[in-house]
């Protein structure tokens, strides 16, 4: 049997299934795919904020566009990177460091900002963006008083405690139709919706 990628729907049901508190031995049995599979595809594509399939399609994109002479970075080295990154390193200084090229660690930050991450933001310098409004401000992806992540309770990490729930959308092919999923990270259990496009109202019916 000849090999195949994974594809961008297998990423978000493995991200699904891991917030499920599926191993990966169970993810290969309910994906047909082997498990060795599975854990490259998770060592592999993994980032500071650990899995994500955003993330890691971005990630397997930029290794199929690479020559095979191109240097790669690996899991243990990104992790580092990221380390480097969160104290104000430069991507030059974190180069030396860890033993891959600044324009490595670039295309990587960006993968990961175009991915939903914020890593880019450790950058020393960041570009201007020109102003597409006349206020200036950008509108695009802007919820109304949301509150960041980071201050999100530490013990709610623990999963110890029924009731906090983690909710993601999967977007369909031509960006057309979306599942809304919520999953209780503690006893993993998750409610999946079929939306017929990802308009707040619908999204927000669905949830």
């Amino acid at each position: 049997m000849n090999y195949k990628h994974l594809s961008q729907e297998e990423r978000y049901q493995i991200y699904i299934l891991m917030s499920a508190g599926k191993n990966k031995q169970q993810i290969a049995e309910l994906l047909g795919r082997h498990k060795s599979t599975i854990s490259r595809e998770i060592a592999r594509n993994t980032g500071g904020r650990g899995y994500r399939p955003r993330q890691a399609c971005l990630l397997a994109q930029e290794r199929s566009l690479g020559s095979r002479n191109a240097s790669q970075i690996s899991a243990e080295q990104w992790s580092q990177t990221v380390d480097f990154l969160q104290i104000k390193w430069s991507p030059e200084q974190t180069a030396e460091e860890v033993g891959i090229s600044h324009e490595t660690i670039y295309r990587h930050i960006y993968a990961d900002k175009a991915a939903g991450g914020i890593l880019w933001k450790q950058l020393r310098c960041q570009k201007k963006r020109k102003k597409r409004y006349a206020s200036g401000q950008e509108r695009r992806g802007q919820i109304v008083a949301r509150r960041p992540i980071s201050e999100r309770p530490a013990y709610i990490e623990e999963r110890a405690q029924v009731g906090h729930w983690e909710g993601d959308t999967v977007i369909g092919a031509n960006h057309k139709q979306a599942i809304v999923t919520l999953v209780e990270r503690k006893s993993g259990y998750a409610l999946i919706r079929k939306v017929m496009n990802k308009t707040s109202e619908l999204v927000g019916n669905a949830i």
